[in-house]
């Protein structure tokens, strides 16, 4: 079965920087597509950032010009590296992945467990 694990949140203040991790693991061909989202508390989750593969990378207006996202197909990882946040970045972090475990078969999508993020004003 596949797993997503995620690690680097944190606390951190306004202006700081922050790098969080996503490591898929278990029976895996291929990850088509990383996405990071985040929800803060009693809003909608939102997206944050999304790639298919290291040259097609996108990230939404709110955090163009701060956080980059990047993957690594050889360990199935995916990173987000956050710089100068601010507070209304403060939200749990989910990475997404759709991947297919079977070269015959059709891509499944798979979530992380969330990392929170809080930055103080």
């Amino acid at each position: 079965q596949v797993q997503l694990v995620e690690s680097g949140g944190g606390l951190v203040q306004a202006g700081g920087s922050l790098r969080l991790s996503c490591a898929a693991s278990g029976s895996i061909y291929a990850v088509n597509t990383w996405t990071w989202y985040r929800q803060a508390p009693g809003k909608e989750r939102e997206l944050v950032a999304t790639i298919t593969s290291s040259t097609n990378p996108n990230v939404a207006d709110s955090v163009k010009g701060r956080f980059t996202i990047s993957r690594d197909n050889a360990k199935n990882t995916v990173d987000l590296q956050m710089n100068t946040l601010k507070p209304e970045d403060t939200g749990v972090y989910y990475c997404n992945a759709e991947i297919v475990q079977l070269w015959w078969s059709t891509a499944r999508s798979y979530w992380g467990q969330g990392t929170q993020v809080t930055v103080s004003s």
